[in-house]
């Protein structure tokens, strides 16, 4: 049975369902950042997916990289390189990071995590974010 990791309660926005993850905006407005967390109970690592499962998790993590590219265009931040990760070191729930970078971004050209504090999203640039992510990807 699936249940999100309260830690994402706590970072994240909640975006919606797609056919497989649930999809949640990073709630740190220096990057357009979506989180897809397969609903797979259990689920820590790829190989816990059947293979049906991780090519749907590739099609959901291209369809998040469109949305993290809007997000930043309707945020006049650019997206000019898309980062993929899948850790688990923290949270060992199964999740994928898709992040929008840029050259001028805060943790350029270093890794997002552990780059400074997270600074959160103005209330109207939330809305417009979750607003831009929910309805590139069809939520």
């Amino acid at each position: 049975m699936f249940e999100l990791a309260a830690a994402f309660l706590a970072t994240s926005e909640a975006l919606g369902d797609l056919a497989l993850c649930h999809a949640r905006l990073q709630a740190d407005g220096r990057f357009p950042w979506i989180v897809l967390v397969p609903r797979v109970g259990g689920a820590r690592e790829l190989e816990d997916l059947h293979p049906d499962e991780r090519r749907l998790l590739m099609e959901e993590i291209l369809s998040a990289g469109h949305a993290v590219r809007a997000v930043g265009r309707a945020l006049d931040h650019e997206v000019t390189k898309l980062n993929i990760g899948q850790l688990g070191n923290i949270t060992a729930q199964l999740h994928v990071h898709v992040v929008g970078r840029r050259l001028d971004d805060a943790a350029w050209p270093a890794p997002v995590w552990g780059a400074g504090e997270p600074q959160l999203y103005a209330p109207d640039d939330l809305d417009r974010a979750i607003a831009v992510a929910r309805a590139t990807l069809g939520l």
